[in-house]
């Protein structure tokens, strides 16, 4: 075993040196593993499913016992789920996708493999038990485990490795729902949260791949019948927008419900952890005595409101009960996801909303069946904040396109309202339980991170409103600055005096010395920064206004002077962030990689790396190590850790061969990265 996971190493090592090759070649593979993953985890719901189905025929056959097997079967289910979680792999407990995204920003990508089998038991068990969850999920978190798992037998760095565990997520939704473009949205939009162009290309490759696999073996069908749709009249809109506002309500209470249901299950209910989903399967088998509809993910029931077949006051009940059954499942410890709930939870109100909209105006709506439709987009955009993805994942999963308008605006409006009453999703919720920030973790622009506040100075040049002409003259003349402030005894701001005017008064100093001070000279119209302005913020108003400094007010109405930003000390700041992000990936790779780090690519083929020096190198000088000749590497610097001063430290300098090693130094190499990587696995 040892000699092939070497041998996948070495492969590994040489194809990153083609990196765009690489990205390809591995996302066609995590594509092929996740494409047959995705269709043994549907096999696997259907078979346990069927096991269970016999305890309901059991049950069914004894007079007066009927409600027995309804109710034994999700406790049942919980009595094994909560055993195989608590004891093999607890961040298989939930929804699966704010592991994967916390994943993501704190670990490198790194996910434990073993994920792959309690996941996919675990959440076989709770849907096949009558759960009332999802399987993205579960599918999105298996998929990442593989891609992760790839990524960490070819030893790849954090960067390429949260590239991978998008493509695991990407192949396991496009493969359970036969949905590419919405796979690889997903993997996008919510897990990276950036649209770069060269992640997408991976992450398409193997959604793509996961598709072809699923359809040779299932088939290329849609996952729900839907009857043709389109906009009836244009005034129909107003219904529509209300199903929007409707399902951004709904969504939050969603989110609210499950954060309530998640303390009361961990703080109130004195149960070992392991046997709680037992007592979640208690309650959801109570509930579907009287609806049956809540159990698994539901399809059946969403098929059923897409075609217009329930009554008003089912509808409306159905709403209520699957958010109580959902948020306990998940909440008791149970494995699922809540994407197939949120489209139970819109079918059902926008079934509901429809009903409405036809006793009302019967002769310019379409039937109830188009509103619930349209409810499922606008709620999976409304629990995930991810407009584009529920758009485009409801178009594939019917392919129907004919109600694109209603579908865009009940979303739009859906994600608009739900992030105005509630700023976190679904996801990132449970992300902020945890203490991570998933927004600073994913910012795109870093500039967005930091305030002005941060890294304005703090010491600057001013001159005072009665300055008299001959010695602001002089100050104008001696300053650096292309403007100065005016400001007045209480350091409130009253202008600008611009530099160059220095050259104009200079012939008429003498004349006007007693005569002119600074606040005649002051140019009332000029841009500042605020505070709590950011740097992208500032970066704009530099722009726009041409200065190389900007000074910052206290605020806009008292304008009293605090600093001053000059424009290169933002590409201070972008740098420092850069390397901040930089540091915090490597040192979550090494966490799960401790013999190794990260090289940082210079041009193709070349990196620089830190790597402690080896123990047989101590004591000898660098002319006789002679690393250039035997390995092909420079060194640019030695790090040593040094007690000057009376402290620990660190010195760092650029090396001589006559400079000698100590034990414990840290050398920076620059060469072939083909050639670090094999050093890193040789020291």
């Amino acid at each position: 075993m040892k000699p092939l996971l070497h041998r996948v190493k070495s492969l590994g090592h040489t194809l990153q040196g083609h990196e765009r090759f690489f990205g390809l070649t591995v996302a066609f593979a995590i594509g092929i593993t996740t494409g047959f993953a995705g269709v043994s985890f549907q096999y696997l719901i259907y078979g346990i499913q069927d096991l269970f189905e016999l305890l309901h025929q059991w049950s069914a056959g004894l007079p007066g016992w009927a409600w027995a097997g309804i109710v034994a079967a999700p406790i049942i289910g919980g009595a094994i789920v909560g055993p195989l979680i608590f004891k093999f792999a607890p961040e298989a407990r939930g929804h699966g996708v704010p592991e994967v995204m916390a994943a993501v920003l704190t670990k490198g990508g790194f996910i434990r493999p073993r994920v792959v089998l309690v996941k996919s038991l675990a959440s076989a068990i709770t849907i096949g038990s009558g759960g009332s969850v999802g399987r993205e999920g579960p599918i999105v978190q298996i998929g990442s485990t593989i891609g992760s798992t790839i990524g960490h037998l070819l030893h790849l760095p954090p960067r390429l490795m949260r590239t991978f565990v998008a493509c695991g997520a990407a192949g396991g939704i496009a493969a359970t729902f036969n949905a590419p473009i919405a796979g690889s949205l997903f993997a996008v939009e919510i897990i990276l949260g950036d649209f770069g162009f060269t992640q997408l290309g991976p992450i398409v490759v193997s959604a793509v791949t996961a598709t072809v696999i699923s359809r040779g073996m299932i088939g290329d069908f849609a996952a729900f019948e839907v009857p043709k749709y389109a906009l009836v009249n244009p005034f129909e809109l107003v219904p529509y927008v209300g199903l929007g506002l409707a399902c951004g309500v709904v969504a939050v209470v969603f989110i609210r419900m499950l954060d309530k249901m998640e303390n009361l299950f961990d703080q109130k209910i004195k149960l070992h952890d392991a046997a709680k989903p037992a007592l979640g399967g208690l309650v959801i088998g109570v509930i579907g005595i009287q609806f049956p509809q809540i159990f698994g993910v539901g399809y059946e029931a969403v098929d059923t409101a897409l075609h217009g077949e329930m009554s008003i006051l089912l509808l409306m009940g159905l709403v209520i009960v699957k958010l109580v059954a959902t948020t306990t499942t998940l909440a008791s410890g149970g494995s699922g996801g809540i994407f197939a709930p949120s489209l139970f939870l819109g079918a059902m109100l926008g079934g509901t909303i429809g009903t409405v909209a036809n006793i009302f105006m019967p002769s310019i709506t379409a039937s109830s069946g188009a509103y619930a439709l349209v409810g499922m987009a606008a709620m999976v955009g409304a629990t995930t904040h991810a407009p584009i993805t529920a758009i485009v994942i409801i178009f594939e999963l019917t392919n129907d396109y004919k109600i694109i308008l209603p579908l865009m605006i009940s979303t739009i409006i859906a994600v608009l309202t739900s992030s105005t009453l509630w700023r976190e999703s679904i996801y990132t919720h449970k992300l902020q339980r945890k203490g991570i920030d998933y927004e600073a973790g994913l910012e795109t622009n870093v500039l967005k991170k930091v305030r002005v506040r941060d890294m304005m100075r703090r010491e600057f040049e001013q001159v005072p409103l009665d300055l008299p002409l001959n010695f602001l003259v002089d100050q104008l003349l001696q300053t650096a600055r292309s403007h100065l402030p005016v400001t007045g005894e209480d350091g409130k701001v009253r202008g600008v005096i611009h530099r160059d005017l220095a050259q104009t008064l200079l012939r008429e100093k003498s004349l006007l010395a007693d005569l002119v001070v600074a606040y005649d000279l002051t140019e009332g119209d000029y841009p500042f920064l605020l505070p709590g302005d950011t740097l992208d913020q500032a970066m704009l108003r530099f722009n726009e206004s041409g200065m190389r400094e900007l000074y910052v007010l206290e605020d806009v109405v008292d304008k009293r002077l605090m600093g001053v930003v000059r424009k290169g000390d933002l590409m201070d700041a972008y740098h420092r962030e850069i390397v901040k992000r930089s540091s915090g990936d490597t040192f979550a790779y090494t966490i799960n990689h401790p013999h190794r780090m990260e090289s940082v690519r210079v041009m193709d083929g070349y990196g620089i790396v830190e790597m402690e020096a080896p123990h047989d190198f101590s004591g000898k000088f660098l002319r006789e190590l002679d690393l250039r000749n035997r390995f092909g590497v420079n060194i640019l610097a030695i790090k040593r850790q040094t007690s000057e001063g009376g402290g620990p430290g660190t010195r760092m300098w650029v090396p001589e061969s006559t400079d000698r090693v100590e034990d414990g130094d840290v050398l920076v190499l620059m060469g072939k990265t083909e050639t670090i990587d094999q050093l890193q696995d040789r020291w």
